[in-house]
């Protein structure tokens, strides 16, 4: 061990954290032990000495963010929100993994106070993290200015070799060290071990040389060598706070389930020590305090470290008085976007002025503009399809934009590069950060690499916009390798995702004040192909569903679609007057909001006293079932697509006037029968 005097309080706190962490997860016989074991002197080095934060206001704006990337090993978090006094209690601890209780299995965001995100699918947390410090320099840039740094915190990760082996981190860090993102400071956890046993089995890379060819700065620490080091640990966090052209990632070597008779063993990863291994250990690091109980001298010790951000959050607040003072057009902007404050946009008739044909994703692009002048805290990009998205922001004479990179972080378009996945997770973390109304874009199809973030964003609640073009087989010449065909459903079976697929520009417009307005996610399915102009859509559209084309009287057949299909049934139902057959259509953009009406208005556009019904949908039918009934009929997509014309397509697969038509027919001749 190197020559350094650990004090007495320290070394306690240390293992405080690891046997409170061992403790919960023998009573819940549930758990991860190893990973609070091995890296609690780096979770204490940065708590009790560097990481800025108020416990008695865990929301300040300017407080440092801490993301534990492997958030299997949620009992170390735990463990400090207990110890540094954010509202946790020793019967929480002692509840860990238990129904109903402040510390689930996984670290939850809004669920627990002090939890920056939610973690546990590996890679998230650390793309997550670059989010968080893509939105600190982001509002850096924007808002201080000389004398007044009211945005500068760091953002720390804590990361092991699980987050590091999947592909999201690879995506994530490369973006971070493109976009020198010095404020990000990224612990390595590095102990060798996974689930089934020693990483040589299947991670041998240089983890070091990866970091810095993707322009990081790299540290080392060995705790293996030097246990407990805080000294070596908080020379290397001064040294990474130093370094503002690259993120950090600062490789701790330590020994899975330090302490431990299992230590260095795969066999405490994921599995409480068990009663006697438990006991062994507290021999080991001499702890002689019963279950559950920390010494005082440990609590008032960690009590400093509150006491330290909540004189740093005074000051803090001091400067900005002075600031507002000095820029008060400033401060009004920094607390609008801080609080998530957004203009009436349904007010904003400016938002459904359209004139011609155009497809949804150049609908969705005049929206965009508009709300975009109006709302500075709007921020996002694409991964590498923005001239198809149609997801940039573009420069007028009123707003210029810009791009963020480095020197000019107060640019708003994003580029993200082909990273569709830790684009997502990015976009999560600028959202999470606050300050800033995030958004991402690729083609519909990839929604597929996104998906796990997308899942995420609906969990934790969060309002990103994920702008989704190319919707169907209308993509056309690409072929069934570009033509989603199963994503409508696959998004819309996630708990708390909007799915909005709109038949035209106001219906987009909708789509977009609803996405805007609102604490979840919101997916905008936009089509390559152009789409008429109804006359009568509108802001009823962010009901979910509506009736955009009636009859007189009552309806013999419902017709239902969204997006391009309801383009046929407003022509089908034309047809159907032909023959005496009196069609209601209606456009259902957005199936979740459109359950969330009252059972008086769903029965007011789907009567269900109309039988004979038809949906219309160029994607699987399994969303459709339920509003097509016994009697009703269903045109979708059974297969995958091809490679050809889209109108071509359209006629192949049976999306055509006549079909739908023909299926209404059918429908009220079961009816007869």
């Amino acid at each position: 061990m190197e020559n350094e005097k650990i004090t007495n309080v320290q070394q306690t706190t240390i293992n405080a954290i690891r046997i409170l962490s061992a403790e919960a997860i023998q009573k819940a016989n549930s758990g991860h032990p190893g990973l609070p074991l091995g890296s609690a002197p780096i979770a204490y080095t940065l708590w009790q000495k560097y990481l800025k934060f108020n416990n008695r206001d865990p929301k300040w704006d300017d407080r440092d963010r801490f993301v534990l990337s492997a958030g299997h090993g949620s009992m170390l978090n735990y463990s400090l929100l207990y110890l540094y006094r954010f509202g946790l209690k020793i019967e929480d601890l002692q509840n860990f993994r238990q129904l109903g209780s402040k510390t689930p299995g996984h670290p939850e965001y809004g669920h627990t106070v002090g939890i920056e995100t939610t973690t546990g699918p590996l890679g998230q947390g650390i793309a997550n993290a670059v989010g968080m410090a893509v939105a600190e320099a982001h509002l850096a840039a924007k808002f201080n200015r000389e004398g007044f740094p009211i945005v500068d915190h760091f953002t720390y990760a804590l990361v092991g070799d699980g987050c590091l082996e999947e592909g999201i981190s690879y995506e994530a860090c490369s973006f971070a060290g493109t976009h020198e993102l010095g404020k990000l400071i990224v612990f390595y956890d590095d102990n060798d071990i996974t689930i089934e046993g020693n990483t040589d089995i299947t991670f041998k890379e240089d983890v070091a040389a990866r970091f810095r060819a993707q322009n990081w700065q790299v540290l080392n620490v060995d705790l293996v060598a030097n246990p407990d080091s805080v000294s070596l640990l908080s020379r290397a966090i001064r040294r990474a706070q130093k370094q503002t052209k690259k993120p950090t990632l600062i490789i701790c070597k330590t020994k899975i389930g330090y302490g431990t008779p299992l230590e260095g063993s795969h066999k405490c990863h994921g599995s409480p020590l068990g009663e006697e291994n438990l006991q062994k250990t507290k021999e080991k690091l001499g702890w002689t305090w019963g279950p559950f109980e920390v010494p005082q001298a440990v609590l008032n010790h960690t009590r400093t470290a509150g006491r330290r951000g909540a004189k740093k959050e005074r000051a803090w607040k001091a400067m900005f008085a002075e600031y507002e003072k000095q820029y008060p057009a400033l401060a009004k902007e920094y607390r609008e976007a801080m609080s998530g404050e957004l203009p009436d946009l349904a007010k904003m008739q400016e938002l459904f002025e359209f004139e011609k044909p155009m497809a949804t994703r150049q609908t969705s692009h005049v929206v965009l503009q508009k709300i975009a002048a109006r709302v500075p805290s709007l921020m996002g990009g694409s991964a590498d399809l923005a001239p198809s998205n149609l997801s940039n922001m573009k420069d007028t004479d009123a707003v210029t934009y810009g791009d963020f990179q480095p020197g000019h972080y107060e640019g708003r378009n994003m580029h993200f590069g082909i990273r569709e996945h830790a684009m997502a997770a990015i976009t999560n973390g600028m959202q999470l950060h606050g300050g800033i109304h995030a958004y991402c874009s690729t083609f519909f199809i990839f929604s597929d690499y996104c998906k796990h973030a997308m899942r995420l964003s609906a969990l934790m609640k969060l309002p990103v916009v994920y702008i989704l073009t190319h919707d169907s087989i209308g993509v056309g010449e690409d072929g069934p390798t570009h033509e989603p065909v199963e994503h409508l459903i696959a998004l819309r079976s996630i708990p708390g995702m909007k799915v909005f697929r709109p038949a035209d520009g106001k219906e987009t417009a909708a789509a977009w004040i609803s996405a805007l307005n609102g604490h979840a996610p919101t997916a905008l399915v936009l089509t390559r192909q152009n789409l008429p102009q109804y006359e009568n859509s509108g802001l009823a559209a962010a009901q979910g569903g509506y009736v955009l084309d009636d009859c007189k009287g009552k309806p013999d057949v419902l017709l239902i679609a969204s997006g391009s299909e309801v383009e046929l049934c407003v022509k089908a139902k034309a047809e159907l007057a032909k023959e005496g057959v009196k069609a209601r259509v209606i456009s259902m953009p957005c199936f979740e909001e459109f359950e969330k009406q009252s059972n008086r208005y769903k029965e007011s556009v789907m009567p269900s006293s109309v039988k004979a019904r038809v949906c219309v949908e160029a994607g699987s039918p399994y969303s459709w079932y339920k509003y097509a009934g016994d009697h009703g009929e269903i045109v979708s997509m059974e297969t995958f697509g091809a490679s050809g014309p889209a109108p071509l397509l359209f006629e192949k697969f049976g999306f055509t006037v006549e079909n739908v038509v023909e299926k209404a027919r059918k429908s009220l001749q079961s009816l007869a029968h």
